[in-house]
């Protein structure tokens, strides 16, 4: 009980994230373009991201459930260490923290510097943008839902997880009409790194023979370890960002 509740928080916050990066291009594309080509780019990347879940999910119950928890764990681990190395970067100071204001701005002078579609017909830069953005964003949510969804038997869970994100998201975005600039989002993918990285070390170590202690509370200790080193290296990066700043006078 305790690791689909962790399962299902994984999968809510990491579909947050992506969510809120794919409704910053959405909603910057519909409001200088259009929202007619917009929002048919974005219905078509839904349409092949929920083949792709479709697909997977069934396909993947016939593989031996060692070896998918194996190659799943390894998939987790990547994801969850891309995230976790740039949420440190940006924690300490050598990546600036990640701007959907700016990312905002930036989409939508873009689309107003592209030459418009003729009336009546279809934007492809607007269909074409949308449905970029989304299916990429997209791409990794789907891969993290059927991670998670398969070598738990939850598949169900997951995929509602993901659902109740994307919906909670296109609400809020709904409502301000803009991008969600107030959402600490290195925050999240701090701590959803933390949760994939943990994941994908357990069950890869599962798939290769690994008999953890605890079982699935082992989870929980491989969390506290990857959060105190995390947070270990977010200091030591930032105190020798510091010095590397202060003037040589002033370190001698």
């Amino acid at each position: 009980m305790r690791t689909d509740v962790i399962s299902f928080l994984t999968t809510f916050f990491a579909s947050a994230v992506e969510a809120v990066e794919a409704l910053t291009i959405v909603l910057a594309v519909g409001v200088v373009r259009g929202w007619r080509s917009t929002l048919i780019g974005v219905g078509a990347a839904a349409i092949v991201l929920g083949g792709i879940v479709a697909a997977l999910g069934p396909a993947l119950r016939h593989i031996p459930i060692g070896t998918l928890r194996f190659v799943v764990g390894a998939l987790l681990l990547a994801f969850g260490l891309q995230w976790l190395r740039k949420a440190i970067l940006r924690a300490s100071g050598y990546k600036p923290l990640h701007d959907e204001g700016a990312a905002f701005a930036r989409e939508r002078e873009q689309a107003g510097s592209t030459a418009p579609a003729e009336s009546g017909q279809l934007d492809w830069y607007s269909f074409t943008v949308a449905f970029k953005g989304v299916l990429l964003e997209g791409l990794e949510v789907a891969f993290i839902v059927v991670g998670f969804g398969s070598t738990q038997g939850r598949l169900g869970l997951a995929a509602g997880a993901a659902a109740a994100a994307v919906v909670l998201v296109v609400a809020v975005g709904i409502v301000v009409r803009g991008p969600l600039e107030r959402v600490p989002e290195n925050a999240v993918k701090f701590v959803v790194g933390l949760l994939l990285t943990s994941f994908g070390i357990f069950w890869g170590g599962e798939g290769a023979g690994v008999d953890w202690p605890g079982s699935d509370v082992a989870i929980l200790g491989i969390v506290g370890l990857l959060g105190l080193s995390s947070f270990a290296l977010v200091r030591g990066l930032r105190r020798r960002r510091l010095n590397a700043l202060r003037p040589a006078a002033a370190r001698a």
